[in-house]
């Protein structure tokens, strides 16, 4: 036989690739809009044929291309495409017979063989098949995407995609009509360097690389709500410095749709903020006239139903709290708004969504509790027909459980959970003066309480004069002989040996309550007076004071008692200083101060409350949390920092508040990242500067330093410190506290109770509690255990 010509070779290959022979019309008999948007375009139909949904973007004459293909069944058959419908005039659909199939994607492999291989190859994608192992041409079902995609904490290079699972992709030949998409097995090549080089690409990208390539990754987001109303939307993003024209984005939008079927008008574009995004706001108008979807930060956070703050179980009484409301410490509650203070609870639910450094978040570390924002909570049965009876609840990353639970289980998780043996607090009650916090030192949290002693250390690190405020330290000397002088230890004996008390919470409440304004209303001996007038007339007369609890039950390292204690600002017109230092005495005895030590049996006699006084200065420009490691993300090589506007605390959040989250590079030089910007700002401003994160990475550096040294922890790579700072109106950084950060690592649940204590110096000025370790089922997310919890024996080891 002999070979074809030249000429017949050519016309043959050109007659298969476009199907001209063997394709024709078929007539819809049916079209209408599905509850995804998605249009349905149903022809009557045959097993002997195949059949091609083709759109036009614009009528009459815009470019048409295939975005459905489906085999004939007998009666009828139905094409849809995986993007918000056009109306029908822009579809039109085109029969083949099986025997003499069409290569939509003119790749000289036709549709018929390109749909049985589905994955493999695409008859939209003229991209040639790969080995498996470094990824695919379509990715036909949500198995596909799994597969493919990377989902963990270790997230070197796009650390915004921490535990998002993401799918990179790449595509050639955009500066032809007819491009080819990869999607890369993302977890053999966590970057697209490593895949081109090992299907033969030549590497870069537009602007940077080879000329018609782009890349990027499309990232799914469980918890956001896609147009439907349903869970679950996917998005695609070009590289951080790429800023592509409205053209080519919808060419990509288009173009990686066809080759992903799974796709159910869940399909968004998200334009990178360094760069495409500032081009997406000049051409909104464009995007807005089209069918691009575009998903921004706001909508990525407003959207999202289920944010999980802490890993963790829990069992109790499922309850709906009223922030005003106190909860009892076996309660699982549920809060539509954050309260200004946390007792003890059994685990936290909130309809809102929670800063990760507030006191509710915080709490729920120190503590072990799941915590979760879950949103409309109370509008799913399957939680509100839990409510009032007791239940188990886990937050996970992936979702969380809540299910009936027995009071066994109840009453074995708590046991479990609470110290066997009295916890003894560390109290040196020898110094009867207060002193000005130059005068001490971190040695001195034993009789003056530990926030009062760091403030008074990091006034000896160096930093610039008002970096740390200035003031004086009120002695645990004075609370125990106030304590005494008024007879309020054989009260509070009275109160622990009544099994009223003791058995009823809403007792314990009232009666704390009333010891509370016992507190207040005490005499404080003379010569006290005559100490606190004398302090107190060092500071202007104008000039209001903040008093602040400092005790031997709070900022200790894995026990961070955040939110325990109270503090006050004396005000010139309330006359002697005594007044508010009774105030901060009588918080002592809050319900969730005295609950927490209750449950961790605490000796109440041995707590005591120092008072850390200073000026205060009203109408701050920011202020904020950080941490001198990233809890939140687990970057490496990274500084925390959560920072709200002007006095709208980042601990105690307004509901509506978005904090500014910023990545901040530990070494000199290394620049900082933009998480999530503040929403009390304009768009493209930061609550804090340059100058101040440039100052910021020098001052935590130093604390973690010095601190890691001071705690014996020098060799530790996990220790951590936690500041809170302010920016004053007089635009200075200032740092109002100091205290260990809960650590990093630690063991998985359920691997049984271990102790590691943390030896004292047997000289030196550093002694510190013993810590032991509980088994409080340590939250994990990717195999990596996140927080560990450690709670103190609180005396000298």
């Amino acid at each position: 036989m002999k070979s074809l010509t030249p000429l017949l070779v050519v016309l043959f290959a050109a007659l298969a690739a476009s199907g001209a022979a063997a394709q024709e019309d078929q007539p819809p008999i049916g079209f209408f809009v599905d509850a995804t948007g998605r249009a349905r375009v149903q022809v009557a139909s045959s097993p002997a044929y195949y059949y091609v949904l083709l759109a036009r973007d614009t009528l009459p004459a815009g470019p048409e291309r295939a975005v459905g293909m489906a085999l004939g069944r007998e009666g009828t058959t139905t094409l849809t495409e995986g993007l918000a419908a056009h109306p029908q005039g822009h579809y039109r659909v085109l029969r083949y017979p099986l025997a003499t199939p069409g290569d939509q994607d003119r790749d000289g492999i036709d549709d018929l063989t390109e749909l049985a291989g589905l994955g493999r190859l695409g008859p939209f994608n003229p991209s040639a098949e790969i080995n498996p192992v470094d990824g695919t041409v379509v990715i036909p079902d949500r198995a596909t995407f799994e597969a493919l995609s990377y989902k963990g904490q270790e997230v070197l290079i796009d650390t915004h995609l921490k535990d998002l699972e993401f799918v990179k992709f790449y595509i050639l030949d955009t500066d032809t009509d007819n491009p080819k998409v990869y999607f890369m097995n993302s977890v053999t090549h966590r970057a697209h360097g490593s895949f081109a080089r090992a299907i033969g690409l030549p590497g870069g990208g537009r602007g940077g690389g080879a000329p018609g390539q782009m890349r990027g990754e499309i990232v799914y987001h469980p918890h956001v709500l896609s147009p439907s109303g349903s869970l679950g939307v996917y998005r695609f993003e070009f590289e951080p410095n790429d800023s592509y024209a409205f053209a080519d984005v919808r060419m990509v939008y288009e173009l990686m749709a066809r080759s992903i079927p799974l796709l159910q008008n869940n399909w968004f574009y998200y334009p990178m903020p360094r760069a495409a995004l500032p081009r997406y706001q000049r051409e909104k108008d464009l995007f807005d006239a089209s069918r691009v979807k575009v998903i921004l930060d706001e909508d990525i956070l407003g959207e999202t139903r289920y944010i999980p703050l802490n890993l963790a179980e829990g069992y109790g009484m499922l309850t709906v709290m009223d922030p005003n409301a106190r909860p009892n410490p076996r309660d699982i509650v549920i809060y539509e708004s954050l309260p200004n203070e946390m007792p003890r609870v059994g685990g936290i639910i909130t309809t809102v969504p929670q800063t990760p450094l507030s006191h509710v978040n915080l709490r729920a570390i120190q503590d072990g509790l799941p915590n979760a924002y879950i949103a409309g909570a109370l509008e799913d049965a399957a939680i509100t027909g839990l409510i009032g009876k007791h239940v188990y609840y886990r937050v996970s990353a992936d979702g969380y459980l809540l299910r009936e639970a027995t009071l066994a289980e109840v009453e074995a998780h708590h046991a479990a959970r609470r110290p066997t043996e009295p916890q003894v607090p560390v109290r040196d009650l020898s110094v009867a003066a207060i002193a000005p916090l130059d005068s001490i030192g971190f040695a001195d949290w034993r009789r003056f309480g530990v926030k009062a002693a760091n403030v008074a250390t990091m006034r000896r690190f160096g930093f610039p004069e008002g970096t740390v405020p200035d003031g004086f330290a009120v002695p645990f000397g004075f609370y125990d002989a106030f304590m005494t002088h008024n007879g309020f230890y054989d009260a509070v004996r009275a109160l622990l040996a009544d099994p009223e008390f003791l058995g009823d919470y809403d007792v314990q409440e009232a009666r704390l309550k009333a010891l509370r304004k016992q507190i207040e209303d005490g005499e404080m001996p003379t010569a006290m007076l005559d100490a606190l007038a004398a302090m107190q007339a060092t500071f202007p007369a104008a000039q209001p004071i903040r008093v602040r609890s400092s005790t031997n039950n709070e900022d200790l390292p894995g026990f961070s008692g955040a939110g325990l204690y109270d503090s006050y600002t004396h005000h010139p017109d309330e006359g002697h200083i005594a007044k508010s230092i009774k105030q901060v005495y009588a918080s002592t005895w809050t319900f969730r101060a005295f609950d927490e030590r209750q449950y961790y049996r605490v000796d109440h006699f041995q707590t005591a409350m120092g008072v850390l006084v200073h000026a205060n200065y009203e109408g701050e420009a920011a202020n904020g949390v950080g941490v001198t490691t990233d809890p939140i993300y687990l970057t490496k090589g990274t500084y925390y920092l959560n920072t709200q506007v002007g006095e709208n605390l980042v601990t105690n959040p307004d509901a509506l508040s978005v904090p500014e989250e910023i990545l901040l590079g530990v070494a000199a030089g290394s620049g900082y990242t933009v998480v999530r910007p503040s929403n009390q700002v304009a768009d493209g401003q930061q609550v804090l500067s340059a100058k101040h994160l440039e100052s910021m990475r020098q001052y935590l550096g130093v604390i973690r330093a010095e601190f890691a040294a001071l705690y014996g922890e020098a060799a530790n790579p996990d220790f951590a410190m936690e500041v809170e700072y302010k920016v004053t109106a007089e635009d200075v950084l200032e740092f109002k506290q100091a205290r260990p950060w809960i650590s990093d690592g630690g063991t998985d649940p359920g691997t049984g109770p271990t102790t590691e204590p943390t030896k004292a110096p047997t000289t030196g000025p550093t002694p510190k509690p013993t810590m032991t370790r509980t088994p409080v089922a340590t939250p994990t997310t990717g195999g990596k255990t996140r927080y560990r919890l450690w709670l103190p024996k609180l005396q000298d080891g």
